[in-house]
């Protein structure tokens, strides 16, 4: 059964429990700043082994000092569902713990 979008009103809600996530288009997207390169690729594999253990996956993009993550949820037709906000919600508590700010 494919998961329900959000209403606008519904995702600016659940952002606001989320610290520097924002929507932009069809999407929920945060960019994080790490200490080293080093700090961002241990983000990085932290975020997909919780891709994968709630099988739902996101744009995630490692830079020099940076991960940018951007979700959506394909079988909702591209828009952003109560999946999208649980895992922006799990990647919040891990990333302090890398030293992302």
């Amino acid at each position: 059964m494919p998961a329900e979008p959000l209403s606008v009103h519904a995702v600016e809600a659940g952002l606001r429990e989320l610290p520097g996530w924002r929507l932009e288009g069809d999407r929920i997207t945060r960019t994080y700043h790490l200490p080293s390169h080093f700090a961002a690729a241990g983000l990085t594999v932290h975020v997909a082994r919780i891709q994968e253990e709630l099988n739902h996956h996101s744009d995630l993009t490692l830079g020099y000092r940076t991960v940018s993550i951007a979700v959506h949820t394909h079988d909702a037709g591209g828009a952003v569902t109560r999946k999208d906000l649980m895992l922006a919600a799990r990647v919040e508590a891990i990333a302090a713990g890398h030293g992302a700010k």
